[in-house]
């Protein structure tokens, strides 16, 4: 691929990103408008025809790795694992 191929495919990346980020924010806005539906409805759930929407709460548990390896350094040391990617970054 010569600079010119390369220069054509960057512009185009960066294109469908931005049209990406539209996308994103009009989904999240008729997201917000279901989610606000829900809420004045007093439901977590609801269904259609064809569909079935669920907007609950959950919880989860997570290691608070920070908080871990400040009390507990040795410990945390001992169960920390590396890891290695690759990192695409168009700026």
């Amino acid at each position: 691929m010569d600079m010119l191929e390369m220069d054509k495919s960057v512009k185009e990346l960066r294109e469908l990103r931005r049209m990406a980020k539209e996308l994103e924010k009009e989904i999240e806005s008729v997201e917000d408008v279901i989610k606000a539906e829900l809420t004045a409805q007093g439901l977590d759930a609801l269904e259609g025809p064809d569909w079935k929407i669920t907007w609950k709460s959950v919880t989860s548990n997570r290691l608070d790795a920070s908080a871990l390896r400040k009390e507990l350094p040795e410990i945390a040391a001992r169960f920390t694992k590396q890891s290695t990617i690759r990192r695409f970054l168009l700026t």
